[in-house]
């Protein structure tokens, strides 16, 4: 009978904590939904690292949560990237340009580009046909190892061949939330841009956007080559 009772006692007790710990999670959750809702209307970040290991926990009790306080499902991933990035860009500064990468979808060519496929992406012939070419041509000027991505596992092949210790990512707003999280997992700060439009075909990014976050943690001005001293004519004796 005494054995009968301790299991009994021990099963109320596992159940008593059980509902405490789930009651604690529903608590935090909301709590988590009321801080993103107000870092979303105040254009600033409360609590980041707390806000970010919440969402790591908890994503789908979040997920249903905010549609109680008027979030839709883009305005929480947008803020999610935005924490992300916020999060990121002091470690991001830091590398040396040499070790960073930049990833652009292909949306973003035009309709007619004859970029060649290869392993190692998409290969820009510069035609003019659109803007990423000569984006291209700056980022490399600046030091970047720039790729275009031709599908959805070539940019973890990338990584484990190159292994950037920095990165940027441009892509539709889901992509750039997946990529945040493969990067993060992986320990690479990275720097998501979302596009201007979706779409598989001609999409659009603010070049001056992508560009500016490239110069983060960069010299205002590249540092000039040595030039040699001018030759003097000497009269003769």
């Amino acid at each position: 009978m005494a054995v009968e009772l301790t299991f009994y006692s021990v099963m109320v007790l596992i159940g008593e904590i059980t509902i405490i710990v789930l009651l604690s999670l529903l608590v935090f959750a909301f709590f988590l939904v009321a801080v993103t809702a107000l870092s979303i209307r105040k254009g600033r970040l409360y609590f980041p690292r707390l806000l970010k290991s919440g969402f790591y926990m908890l994503e789908g009790v979040v997920r249903g949560l905010t549609r109680l306080f008027g979030i839709s499902e883009k305005d929480l991933i947008t803020f999610f990237i935005r924490l992300q990035n916020s999060m990121n860009t002091t470690t991001f500064e830091k590398v040396p340009v040499e070790k960073r990468a930049i990833f652009l979808p292909q949306c973003l060519r035009s309709s007619r580009c004859p970029a060649d496929l290869t392993p190692e992406g998409l290969v820009c012939k510069q035609c003019g046909q659109c803007q990423t070419g000569e984006a291209i041509a700056r980022l490399r000027e600046m030091g970047y190892r720039v790729f275009i991505v031709p599908g959805s596992s070539f940019i973890q092949r990338m990584v484990q061949k190159y292994g950037p210790e920095a990165m940027i990512g441009v892509g539709c707003i889901i992509e750039v939330k997946d990529g945040l999280e493969m990067c993060d997992r992986q320990g690479i700060p990275a720097i998501g841009i979302v596009t201007q439009k979706d779409g598989c075909v001609e999409t659009l990014v603010d070049w001056d956007e992508v560009c500016s976050v490239a110069r983060r943690g960069l010299p205002e001005t590249a540092p000039k080559p040595a030039q040699e001293p001018p030759e003097v004519d000497h009269p003769a004796v």
